[in-house]
């Protein structure tokens, strides 16, 4: 009867189609986005990569022109017609070109290049957290030092390391942004960046974007 119960675990074992093991990615760091200097910060590294690819396409004396989502600068958007972040970004990314010296436009008609940014909110359904780094190290620690201790402390032991190392982990919340800044030319792009943070998930209203005042539902991912 043994006999025949082992041949049947091995024709199941051998039978099931086996499929790739999920495996993690390598520990990485990603930046988050919790104030408008940060917002700031990405204009500024945004304009200083538009200067240099102007530079470098000799286009340092063309006019560039920060597509609106709204409005323009004589009429601002009215409330619920954009994102805070959309009209906060534009008016940034104008301050730190004209810093640059970059020769920034105030019309489309008069301008010889386009830039166009874009936000793309990403909501994930599942909870997420980061081990902090050294944690399983510290984990792989303290079973050694617990490796000639009775299997049932071992097991405590390794349960209080766990809960630990969960505990100290951070959640890292629902909603993730990628912003993308494009330079075209003659419907040709000189130039393309994307950016990706995480967001609080109680700010992501900053830039979920509106359609005639009703927000665009999200699809989970």
């Amino acid at each position: 009867m043994r006999s025949i119960l082992i041949l049947l675990i091995l024709f199941l074992v051998v039978g099931c189609t086996r499929i790739p093991q999920p495996a993690s990615y390598a520990y990485s760091e990603q930046q988050k986005m919790q104030a408008a200097h940060h917002w700031d910060v990405l204009a500024s590294d945004v304009a200083n990569q538009i200067n240099n690819q102007l530079i470098r396409s000799d286009y340092i004396d063309k006019n560039v022109f920060v597509k609106s989502s709204c409005g323009s600068d004589a009429e601002p958007c009215e409330r619920g017609q954009t994102t805070q972040f959309n009209e906060a970004f534009r008016d940034l990314l104008l301050t730190r070109l004209v810093g640059f010296g970059v020769p920034t436009s105030a019309e489309k008609r008069v301008a010889d290049i386009q830039i166009d940014y874009k936000v793309q909110v990403v909501y994930h359904a599942s909870d997420r957290f980061t081990i902090p780094t050294g944690s399983l190290t510290a984990l792989s620690a303290l079973v050694l030092v617990f490796r000639h201790a009775p299997a049932e402390l071992q097991l405590l032991a390794l349960a209080a390391g766990f809960d630990t190392m969960n505990s100290a982990g951070p959640r890292n919340g629902h909603y993730e942004v990628i912003i993308s800044t494009s330079m075209v030319a003659d419907e040709k792009y000189l130039f393309r960046t994307s950016d990706i943070y995480y967001i609080n998930d109680t700010d992501f209203w900053h830039y979920q974007n509106y359609s005639n005042g009703k927000t665009i539902q999200m699809v989970s991912l």
